[in-house]
C-alpha cells in the first residue's frame, strides 16, 4: 500500500509541487509554473515541493539537476526539503506496477519502435493520434499468448509493459478528475477519457517505470492536493485519474495553466533549445523583469501581494 512520505500536519493543508525532468536547462516556461505554483501556495498557505523527474538514464544530468536548483534560488522560490529525486526511488514504482500486473492489468510489448510504425502504416492514414499527436499503439502484443511470451522471455527478449487500457476501464467504470479555480477556490468535475490514449507505457525498457506511473504514484507518496501545471498536460490528466483509481490513490485538485509561447506561435520547449534561463539571465534578464512580465501576462490576478519573496 502506497503512504504519503511526507504527511501534512495537517490534513486540510495544501500541497503543491513543481517536478521538472533535468533532460535540458529550464526556459521561462518552467519558470512561469513554478512561479505559480509558489503564489498559490502561499495563497492557500500552503506547502511547496521540487520534485526531480530523473528516470530516464539517458538524459537526466545531475548539472541540470543543479541548474534547476539555482534558477530557483534566483527566483526567489522556496521550497521544502528533502527534495524527492525519482531515480533514488524506483523500488515505489515497482510496487505499484506489480499490483497492477496481479490485477492482469498489463502486458508485456516487445514491438520496436520500427515495428510499430510499420504496423501503424498497414492501419492506413486514418488511424488514430493520441492527444500528443502520436499514432495509437495498434495493439500488436496484446494477444499474445502465455507460451509465445514466455518464448520471447526465454530468448532474452526485453520488453515493455503496456497498460491495457480496455480492460483497466472496465474495472473502475466511467471517471472524473477535478480542475480548481485558482482564484475563487471553485471546483469543476470533468469526464475522464483514458482511452484517448490507448495502450500506455507504464514501464520502459530501460527502466522500470514511466512518467505516468511515477507521477501518480509520487503525488500520492508526497500528499499533493493541488496540481498546477501546463495546459499541455490536461489531457494526461485522464491517464492520471486511471492509475489513481486503479492503485486505490488520492485525486489531487487541478489547474494546467496557459502556456508562454515563442516567436514560432509554438510552445517553449527544452527539445526545440528554446532559450534557457540561464541564456536570458546572461543577457540581462533581472528577476523583478520577469516576474513583471508574468504578472502583466494576467494568467493569475492579485499575483503582486503574493509573490514569492526572496531570501
Amino acid at each position: 500500500m502506497i503512504k504519503p512520505l511526507y504527511p501534512s500536519p495537517d490534513n486540510r493543508q495544501a500541497v503543491l509541487r513543481f517536478a521538472p525532468s533535468p533532460n535540458g536547462p529550464l526556459h521561462r516556461g518552467h519558470a512561469l509554473s513554478v512561479w505559480l505554483n509558489a503564489t498559490i501556495a502561499r495563497k492557500l498557505n500552503g506547502r511547496l515541493l521540487l520534485r526531480i523527474e530523473d528516470i530516464d538514464p539517458a538524459r537526466s544530468r545531475p548539472e541540470h539537476s543543479e541548474a534547476i536548483e539555482d534558477a530557483l534560488v534566483w527566483l526567489g522560490i522556496h521550497y521544502e526539503q528533502p527534495v524527492r529525486r525519482q531515480s533514488h526511488f524506483m523500488a515505489d514504482y515497482v510496487q505499484a506496477f506489480e499490483t497492477l500486473k496481479a490485477k492482469g492489468l498489463v502486458y508485456p510489448c516487445f514491438c520496436s519502435r520500427t515495428e510499430i510504425e510499420s504496423a501503424v502504416q498497414k492501419k492506413g492514414a486514418e488511424w488514430p493520434l493520441d492527444p500528443d499527436g502520436s499514432p495509437l499503439y495498434p495493439q500488436t502484443c496484446r494477444s499474445l499468448t502465455s507460451e509465445e511470451i514466455n518464448a520471447r522471455f526465454a530468448r532474452g527478449d526485453k520488453p515493455q509493459w503496456r497498460l491495457d487500457h480496455a480492460k483497466a476501464m472496465a474495472a473502475t467504470g466511467p471517471l472524473v478528475w477535478t480542475s480548481f479555480d485558482p482564484e475563487t477556490l471553485l471546483t469543476t468535475a470533468h469526464h475522464a477519457r483514458p482511452e484517448r490514449w490507448g495502450d500506455v507505457v507504464l514501464v520502459r525498457k530501460d527502466t522500470p517505470t514511466s512518467y505516468h506511473l511515477s507521477v501518480v504514484v509520487d503525488d500520492a507518496i508526497q500528499g499533493v492536493t493541488h496540481i498546477v501545471r501546463g495546459m499541455d498536460l490536461e489531457a494526461a490528466t485522464d491517464i492520471h485519474t486511471l492509475l489513481q483509481a486503479l492503485l486505490g490513490l488520492p485525486q489531487p485538485l487541478y489547474w494546467h495553466h496557459p502556456l508562454i509561447m515563442g516567436p514560432d506561435g509554438k510552445k517553449l520547449a527544452k527539445s526545440k533549445a528554446s532559450a534557457s534561463l540561464d541564456i536570458e539571465r546572461a543577457a540581462g534578464l533581472t528577476r523583478s523583469a520577469l516576474i513583471e512580465a508574468f504578472q502583466r501576462a494576467g494568467i493569475l490576478a492579485d499575483t503582486e501581494k503574493s509573490e514569492p519573496k526572496t531570501g
